[in-house]
């Protein structure tokens, strides 16, 4: 029987681009299917009274050049990072759900989450959006125009507010037979409990 895992995630955090490969192979290894809930970190921060870690100049300095780099030659896949780190991604986030909506929404978080976390591309900027989306190939003007939609706008702010009351308060946060996981580092329990 096949385990549902529930995945709080934002584009604008390292870890959980780690987590979203990493849950890639798992979903590779295991009967386990997950579900991806755009949540935006900004306001689970602000709700929780949480702040990114790289906020502390030692802890931020310590996972961007050591601890991020040992996950990800872990995983076996590539994570540079983003010079224009911190990334606005209230738009993207929208255009998640607007993904889901239209049945591009793998193509599209793939898509994101390397040009982010493998290209170094500004996702921040709407134009390199717009470039970046359309020159993979999807539809770059249908998925921002419908990330506008204010039931779009509506369906984010509702799973950012679901997510703060069940308890995240960062990302990436993962639900699996009624625990909570916080944290990339954390996957190894999901994987402890998929295993025969």
């Amino acid at each position: 029987m096949n385990k549902s895992l529930e995945f709080y995630f934002d584009f604008g955090s390292p870890t959980a681009f780690l987590a979203h490969k990493r849950l890639g192979q798992l979903v590779q290894q295991y009967a386990l299917e997950v579900r991806y809930i755009p949540m935006l970190l900004g306001g689970v921060f602000k709700a929780s009274g949480n702040t990114s870690p790289v906020a502390i100049p030692a802890k931020g300095k310590y996972m961007l050049e050591q601890d991020l780099p040992r996950f990800a030659r872990r995983y076996g896949v590539e994570l540079n990072f983003n010079p224009h780190f911190p990334i606005n991604t209230l738009n993207l986030m929208r255009a998640a759900i607007a993904a889901q909506r239209l049945g591009c929404f793998d193509a599209y978080v793939d898509l994101v989450y390397d040009a982010i976390w493998v290209s170094g591309i500004n996702m921040g900027d709407p134009a390199l959006v717009q470039r970046t989306l359309a020159g993979a190939g999807l539809d770059a003007d249908a998925l921002l125009a419908l990330s506008q939609d204010p039931q779009v706008k509506a369906e984010l702010a509702a799973n950012t507010e679901t997510a703060v009351a069940r308890g995240v308060f960062g990302a990436p946060t993962l639900f699996m037979d009624g625990a909570m996981y916080f944290g990339q580092d954390r996957l190894d329990f999901i994987e402890e409990a998929l295993r025969p």
